[in-house]
């Protein structure tokens, strides 16, 4: 019997930062492997092979959860915790600094991405400013829904931006 193919998912997400500049937010971003800097869910993400810069780096992002529970035997419950590390190594395809953007793709993780890339873009707004677009095509991921995976993205590039413009605020007071 033939196997069914499931739909790729695709989404893009855009987060805008008035206060910075196109060459601002780039460079936090064209360091492949500091997006532990960024993101708000990984403990780490560093280089495993490849040069710097150059498609074909891959990098190694880690995300650590701890969840608890109670045994519910009595009224004394006794709490455990359990921690779980969720990896992905991710390779990067294209990057270029003229244009300020770069392409990667999930090669191997446990978190369920058989097949994801990605595009980030930063576009200088006319004015000042600049937008960062996370663009992505996906297979499907058990247990989410397309909307589960765009809403995470776009909460992710949120936070990024956020975090990129409290920085550089730091880095001028």
């Amino acid at each position: 019997m033939a196997e069914e193919r499931q739909p790729k998912w695709e989404g893009k997400a855009s987060a805008e930062i008035a206060s910075l500049k196109a060459e601002q937010v780039w460079s936090c971003l064209e360091d492949f492997c500091n997006l532990h800097k960024w993101l708000p869910v990984l403990d780490t993400c560093s280089q495993v092979e490849g040069v710097p810069g150059q498609p074909g780096l891959i990098r190694y992002c880690t995300s650590t959860q701890i969840s608890s529970s109670s045994d519910g035997k009595d009224d004394d419950d006794q709490k455990s915790s359990t921690t779980t590390t969720k990896w992905a190594n991710e390779k990067l395809l294209m990057i270029d600094p003229i244009q300020r953007c770069l392409s990667y793709e999930v090669i191997d993780s446990n978190v369920g991405f058989n097949g994801y890339v990605a595009t980030v873009n930063v576009l200088p707004i006319d004015g000042g400013g600049c937008t960062i677009e996370w663009s992505y095509v996906a297979d499907s991921v058990d247990g989410w829904r397309p909307e589960d995976l765009a809403s995470y993205i776009d909460y992710c590039l949120q936070y990024m931006a956020k975090k990129m413009e409290e920085e550089f605020f730091l880095q001028t007071s």
